[in-house]
Parts: C-alpha cells; structure tokens; sequence
C-alpha cells in the first residue's frame, strides 16, 4: 500500500493521518536537538537517513535504521510503501523543507500526510557566525548541480551562501570565480556548523585561494568582488555581445532585450528557443530566474555545441540543447509556456506547429530580416492579431574625421499571446 492512499478522497473532511516525520538534524547530533524531535525519533519503528545522520543517533533509539539508496530520489515512494503502517522517522540535514528531503516527501505523500520538525539550517548558521543578513544572502546549491550554474548570481557587491557537494567544492568555486572574472571576491568555507568541530577558514581572495579540501560538510561564503577587466553582466536580459561565443547567428543586444520584454519570462516558465544560433534568447530567459527552463533547437551541430558552452559560462547549464530541425523535433519537446523563432520561419508547418502547441496564455514571439519571412508574420498577425514592430537601431561610427550613423538591418517582430478566444472551439 502506498502510504498517500491512507489519507482517503481528497475533501473526505478528515485529518490525513502522518505517514512520516521528518526530523531535522545538525552536526551536534543529539544533543542539539529539541525534546519533541527525540521523542519521535524514540518513537520511530523505522528510522531512514543518509549514514552519517543516522550514525549521530544514540543506541536508545530503538528503530530499524536504513540508509538511502542511490539514487535517492527515485528510491523515495518504494522505500515509504516497503515500510507502509509502520511508525517512520526520516532524518534531514538541518531544515528538511530547505534543500532537504522533505520537499520529496511532500511531493510524493501531501503536506498533509508529512510532519516535519526542523532544526536550524546551515544557512541560518552561518549568517549568525559571519554577521549578514539572511534576507540579503543569495543561496546557491551546487549538490548534485554543477558548479557552472554559480555564474548567474555573481554580480558585484552581492553575498553568496554556495551549499557545498563535498570538500572539493570550494576549489571549485574558487576556480569559477577566476575565470568569470570574479577572482577578487572574499571566501570562507564553514565546516560543520554548530557542531563541536565546528570551523571557519580565514578569509581569502578567489584569486589567491590555495586552501586543501576539508570536512566535506561544509558552505562557502562569497562576497563578489569583479574584477576592473571584467564585463559586466547585469541582471536584466540584454547582455554584451561579446558575452555570447558566435559566428554571426546572434540576435543583437538591443534586439534581444526588446524581444525578452515581449517573452516576458516568470519563474518556473519553460520557453522553446526554435533557431537557437548562439542561445542568447534561452540563456537570458534563464537568466531572469532560477527556476526558468528552456529548450533550444537548432539544426547546425556545431552551433548546437557552442550554445552549450555560452550556456554553461553564462551560468545556466540546465540550457536543454535539441539539434535537429524544426517542426520535426518539436513533438517530442514538452509543452512551452512561450515559444521564440529566430530562425526558420520559411520552413513548411514551422509556425503553425509552434501555436498550436502553445497553452492559453502562452506567448509566441518571432524576429525577421528577410522579405519573405516578413510576409509570413504579416499574415500571421491578420489571422491572429498581436502586435508586429519594426525594430531599427544604428551605431556611431566614424565617418572620416566625424561622426555618422550605420544603420543595422531592421528586424520585423512579431509578438502575439493565445487568449482564451483563439483556443480551438472557442467562439470567436
């Protein structure tokens, strides 16, 4: 029996009986923790934690105790219903609910079926010992992640908690913030907070760091410093064209930051980037928040790897690279909540495809240059509406001894959202 099924039909007007408590624990181990979080642990007929968690409980704890498999996550709903009816404590590093297993264990049994007793995170810890605001700390977790994804939160004067996967992290990090040109930023690593072998590194440059690895429970405090050569990146799309690695296949800077204020990312959107080129459209839309996904496709292979690597130095790893041509493609992509084309528009079905797969509500955005695909937006906005702009922007340049304009070639937007209205058998 799966122990989400013992909560009954959703609105039953009963209580969801708690199938499991999660029981926050920090590197004080038991003596750390508060009476209600051991009595359930001396409660527990079962007790499952990583093995150093569980090692911190004394032998009075009376439980069957079973480490996590690997990978844990898949493991979670066949261990809870392997053990389904008994008592089950499940031990969490810190606070369960921050980074912790206990956001899969409410996705798989309901909030209402999980008790979770938290302890004090790390996080919560280090601000005490260093002395900053929590509110004012960005948090980056590089467990199970790779460390290419810390490059969207440097920006100068910031303050970073990096969560580390183990002791190698801060060399690591301390490498990454060189190469991105970050290489005056402060660092300290914490090891073991709260616990009694408790310990804080002097703090050092990224540039000079040349501290070994330690405890591998540990995070990194970053206090961003850029260096005076550095680029500036900033934290609204419309990044520098030198920023992106291309052949040419780049939609210019002052284009891209129109085109993302029409695609208007939200956090958790996935967008479709069709003729990725360099990327830069699906790595700014990343670039707004954490949580924004995209999916890039485009046909060159060897474009398609460069994008993986704009992605990767521009902080967004998680960048999904799909090399092929569109629409074929497009059925195996999940459903976007935004769809870009910057490229291909000529291609038979291509737009079609791209609205009808998106949801209402959805936005679709496409740029041209060519006559031809112009001709495909004008009639596109006849038949669907939306909105088509002429984009033109010119640049200084010398003109013998003075100064003139050139003028780049315009690009024709066209930008519509799928209302409600324009859903197949809706009236119109």
């Amino acid at each position: 029996m799966n122990p989400a099924d013992a909560a009954g039909p959703a609105g039953a007007g009963t209580a969801r009986p708690v199938a499991v408590t999660v029981v926050g624990i920090g590197a004080d181990g038991w003596a750390g923790i508060p009476e209600a979080s051991r009595t359930a642990l001396l409660d527990a007929e079962v007790l499952i934690g990583g093995p150093r968690q569980l090692d911190l409980l004394p032998p009075e704890c009376p439980g069957e105790r079973i480490s996590w498999p690997s990978p844990l996550r898949p493991a979670v709903p066949g261990l809870l219903a392997a053990h389904a009816g008994r008592r089950i404590a499940v031990l969490a590093s810190g606070d369960p609910m921050f980074y912790g297993i206990g956001r899969a264990l409410t996705e798989v049994l309901g909030a209402g079926a999980v008790r979770v007793l938290p302890h004090p995170s790390s996080v919560s810890y280090a601000c005490a010992r260093l002395g900053w605001p929590l509110e004012d700390v960005e948090v980056v977790t590089l467990v199970g992640r790779p460390a290419a994804r810390l490059a969207a939160a440097l920006h100068e004067g910031r303050r970073l908690l990096v969560l580390s996967a183990d002791a190698t992290t801060p060399g690591e990090v301390a490498a990454l913030l060189r190469d991105r040109g970050f290489g005056p930023s402060r660092m300290r690593v914490l090891e073991q907070l709260g616990g009694p072998r408790e310990r804080i590194t002097a703090e050092d440059t990224a540039d000079t760091w040349s501290q070994p690895p330690g405890d591998p429970l540990n995070l990194i405090a970053v206090a961003c410093r850029r260096a005076p050569d550095a680029p500036r990146l900033g934290a609204v799309p419309g990044l520098p064209d030198a920023a992106y690695a291309h052949d040419g296949q780049l939609t210019k800077r002052h284009v891209r930051a129109a085109t993302l204020a029409v695609l208007a990312p939200a956090p958790g959107e996935l967008l479709w980037d069709i003729g990725g080129g360099s990327g830069s459209i699906a790595v700014e839309w990343m670039r707004t928040h954490p949580s924004c996904r995209a999916v890039t496709v485009e046909r060159d292979p060897v474009r398609a790897e460069r994008i993986g690597r704009n992605a990767e130095r521009l902080g967004v790893p998680g960048l999904r690279v799909v090399t092929g041509a569109a629409p074929a493609v497009l059925a195996e992509l999940p459903a976007p909540d935004a769809v870009f084309i910057g490229g291909g528009l000529t291609a038979p079905g291509l737009l079609d495809a791209c609205w009808e797969a998106l949801p209402g509500g959805g936005r679709l955005v496409a740029n041209t240059v060519t006559l031809e695909s112009e001709a495909l937006l004008t009639d596109a906005y006849r038949r669907l509406g939306g909105e088509l702009t002429k984009l033109a922007v010119a640049h200084a340049v010398p003109v013998g001894g003075f100064t003139g304009w050139r003028q780049a070639m315009p690009v024709t937007q066209w930008a519509v959202e799928k209302t409600l209205d324009s859903l197949p058998g809706a009236d119109r």
